[in-house]
């Protein structure tokens, strides 16, 4: 069995801070890591080959050179290969333009070294949050999808899934090849074993530039082939003001916060006290 892992290089959201004046989110400084949700697509994967040995794990990110910090933390992890698609005509791409980008680069390696069974991916990326590109890429594959998964597990061609709902969880079996995305599970990632970070400092990572994709269609990726277009980020802040009901007698409490809350707008002026 193979299984991808598109994974994606973010900062660290923990080390991001609010600039008081523009109320804007100060970048400057801020380390990058790997995508948590993408950290738990990459142990579903491990998790599936320590049942099955034969499985092989390759992953898979677009970005600029220092992207493949993330794929060699994946090497050291569990993956086996890692590829990285890097070129100015990528830059600016949307979710949309990036699915596809990714689309593309799955059916060259796939022209390499043959077909993958199952694509891994994180629900979303912490420094979007949009949940996107996943379920992006199995339409331009057309492949079936399963989203917030929790764990998987192989019976045969089918990828039996158990995915978080509102009420709890539910077991969905899918035909592979397929695509899985993948939310937090009660365990953690795995570390990496001294062997395997050493290996992966040596590993070799394939580029996958602009050169590779000849037939790429170019009005569909980098900036000019983005619909979305991002003017501004920011936290929103609210002004909040508390205004203290200082009495031990409940009925008059009550009467002065319906009184308050009629003069505040939120209550109307019908109906008794």
């Amino acid at each position: 069995m193979k299984i991808l892992i598109c994974v994606k290089q973010v900062p660290d959201t923990t080390e991001i801070r609010i600039d008081p004046v523009t109320n804007s989110l100060i970048r400057a400084g801020v380390p990058s890591i790997l995508n948590p949700f993408d950290g738990y697509a990459l142990e579903a994967a491990a998790r599936i080959r320590d049942k099955h040995p034969d499985t092989e794990i390759v992953v898979m990110s677009m970005g600029p050179e220092q992207a493949s910090a993330a794929l060699r933390e994946c090497l050291s992890v569990a993956a086996d290969r890692a590829y990285l698609i890097s070129g100015r005509a990528f830059g600016g791409s949307d979710t949309l333009a990036t699915s596809y980008i990714l689309s593309q680069a799955i059916k060259l390696v796939e022209k390499r070294e043959g077909p993958f069974d199952a694509i891994f991916c994180g629900k979303q990326a912490i420094d979007g949050d949009t949940a996107q590109v996943g379920p992006e890429v199995a339409e331009h594959l057309g492949y079936p999808q399963v989203t917030y998964g929790l764990e998987a597990e192989v019976e045969d061609r089918t990828l039996k899934v158990r995915r978080e709902t509102e009420n709890g969880y539910a077991v969905v079996a899918v035909q592979m090849p397929c695509l899985v995305t993948f939310t937090k599970p009660v365990w953690e990632v795995r570390y990496p074993t001294i062997q395997r970070k050493l290996a992966a400092e040596k590993a070799e990572i394939v580029i996958l530039g602009e050169a590779d994709f000849p037939d790429i269609d170019r009005s569909a990726i980098g900036l000019s082939g983005s619909p979305t277009r991002v003017k501004k980020t920011f936290v929103p802040v609210r002004k909040k003001e508390c205004t203290f009901i200082r009495t031990e007698d409940g009925a008059a409490a009550a009467r002065e916060l319906v009184t308050l809350l009629r003069e505040s707008g939120r209550l109307g002026t019908e109906g008794r006290e």
